[in-house]
């Protein structure tokens, strides 16, 4: 089998016989609508999304032969494309996002015939829509790749405005030439929400969370097995397991997606990501091929800006309006996180109003590894290197070494230079150490982590658990290891694995603030 990495043209991939999933009849029924907008994380199909479209609005009937279109459209007709991509620019340089859309404007108006006579670049594209129009007699279709980067590549930088400036007057074209556009479709990563990049024109159809598109971009699992379930077959074997747990394997580190509340009848739909996905099927690899492929630098800053608290966004319930618009003046990070893709829509409940709260979490394996790696890369950059420290801790967890575990975090917290302690101001001590601590667990993704895990009388501070153990850990600054399991035992921290097989082990810890450092650690 042909794996399309790295090709993102739907004639390409057709005619060289790449894998396709058929999507064709979910981009029938979006063509039927008129302006839409459609946000996704990053290499989530977004592109040969549009590029399909591209394909169908110019009648290339015969690149669909064999696919679901084949028997929804019968007519086929020819409309003048507009295709605009912006993916690949780099808007951090001055007078960059003018000069794509200056280059792009000169080659539709050389088409059609046009001179340049004002240098506004929402007129110049409204000329040339209106002129498509009158010569061809069929409405123009407008397709706009990563209509976002330019103002993602300058985050919080002074350029910012001044690309948006330049978007908003560009976009204001379809209000002003809306008798000339059949449809609109417009991609990105992010729905910028107070930052005015629509304001000029009737706001598009945001299509994002809508139930009847969740599958539009990405892999189902009834689209794993009909398209890929041989070669699923091929990794079990190198595997050595079934073709079934390589399934599970294949959900656990690739799927967990859901872009809505999902229909009344089926639910959530869950989505596999595509990239890690094809990339997992071409190599024969499970890896985190997604996060390895560029983590977005402009999600770094903003987490850097705000010293984003993790387990805070993960232990609350949200109403779409907090993750799905990105508001520039904002302190809270939670809507550019989620439409980055590391956080998902995990539940949602509807409350006596009618309103519908959703809970987010990570959508699998691959993801909670990356954005952990992410926040500790961060987070320990002035301190040492914490993958040695990884790797022990596993096996100490797996063999049960508690006193070589804590022998290992006292060294590493004797290893952090003494400054770097007040350079998490927002952290008081307790956090400091506390979140440290989460972080490490976290990276160790062969275990389940759960950071204060709540009953009705609290919350324990860490519990992880493995296949054999149950950690219950509780720490205290300038307090006792004994203060701390008299909470584990009091708060009933560790009732909820009365009847689990598995052996328990709760961990009390003390701090030193003066030593900065662990003190006490006992173990019952």
């Amino acid at each position: 089998m042909k794996y399309p990495i790295g090709t993102q043209t739907f004639s390409t991939i057709i005619e060289e016989g790449m894998a396709y999933v058929d999507k064709t009849d979910l981009v029938y029924n979006l063509a039927q609508k008129r302006i839409c907008f459609l946000c996704r994380p990053r290499r989530f199909g977004k592109s040969l999304l549009i590029s399909t479209l591209e394909s169908y609005f110019k009648g290339e009937k015969e690149l669909f032969k064999g696919l679901k279109i084949e028997d929804l459209e019968k007519e086929w007709m020819k409309y003048p494309v507009f295709h605009l991509d912006f993916s690949s620019g780099r808007f951090s340089k001055p007078d960059a996002l003018e000069n794509i859309i200056d280059t792009n404007l000169r080659l539709w108006e050389r088409e059609y015939g046009l001179l340049i006579d004002t240098p506004e670049f929402g007129s110049r594209f409204q000329n040339v829509l209106k002129m498509a129009h009158e010569k061809t007699g069929r409405k123009a279709v407008v397709l706009i790749d990563e209509y976002d980067k330019p103002m993602l590549d300058v985050l919080m930088e002074p350029m910012e405005e001044k690309n948006r400036a330049v978007l908003k007057e560009f976009y204001g074209t379809f209000k002003a030439a809306d008798e000339h556009l059949r449809f609109v479709l417009l991609t990105g990563v992010t729905k910028f929400s107070q930052v005015s990049v629509f304001s000029g024109f009737n706001q598009p159809e945001d299509i994002s969370m809508n139930p009847q598109f969740d599958a539009l971009c990405g892999i189902t699992k009834d689209e794993l097995k009909e398209y890929f379930d041989g070669e699923i077959m091929a990794m079990a074997q190198l595997y050595k397991c079934s073709k079934d747990e390589m399934y599970l394997r294949f959900k656990s580190q690739y799927d967990g997606y859901h872009f809505s509340e999902g229909s009344s009848d089926k639910g959530m739909i869950d989505i596999f990501n595509p990239f890690s996905v094809l990339n997992a099927l071409s190599e024969k690899k499970l890896n985190n091929y997604w996060f390895r492929s560029g983590t977005p630098t402009y999600l770094v800053k903003l987490l850097d800006r705000n010293k984003t608290d993790i387990r805070e966004i993960l232990s609350r319930q949200y109403e779409c309006i907090y993750f799905m618009d990105y508001k520039a003046d904002s302190e809270d990070p939670l809507a550019m996180i989620y439409q980055s893709g590391y956080l998902t829509i995990k539940d949602y409940r509807i409350s006596r109003n009618f309103k519908t709260f959703y809970t987010l979490d990570y959508p699998n394996v691959e993801v909670q590894d990356g954005f952990m790696t992410l926040l500790a890369n961060d987070y320990f950059s002035v301190m040492a290197n914490t993958d040695s420290l990884i790797l022990n801790i596993s096996d100490m967890l797996y063999e049960c070494r508690l006193d070589d575990m804590r022998d290992a975090l006292s060294g590493f917290f004797a290893s952090i230079p003494y400054d770097a302690n007040y350079q998490q101001r927002v952290w008081s001590y307790e956090s400091h150490y506390h979140y440290t601590l989460y972080l490490i667990f976290r990276l160790l993704s062969c275990y389940t982590t759960l950071t204060e895990k709540e009953n009705s009388r609290g919350r324990a501070d860490i519990i992880v658990e493995t296949a054999d153990y149950v950690y219950v850990f509780e720490f205290k600054l300038d307090g006792t290891a004994r203060e701390a399991l008299k909470q584990i035992e009091d708060k009933g921290y560790a009732e909820p694995y009365a009847a689990d097989s598995r052996k328990l082990f709760k961990i009390g810890v003390g701090f030193s603030s003066e030593k900065k450092n662990i003190t006490e650690w006992e173990v019952i």
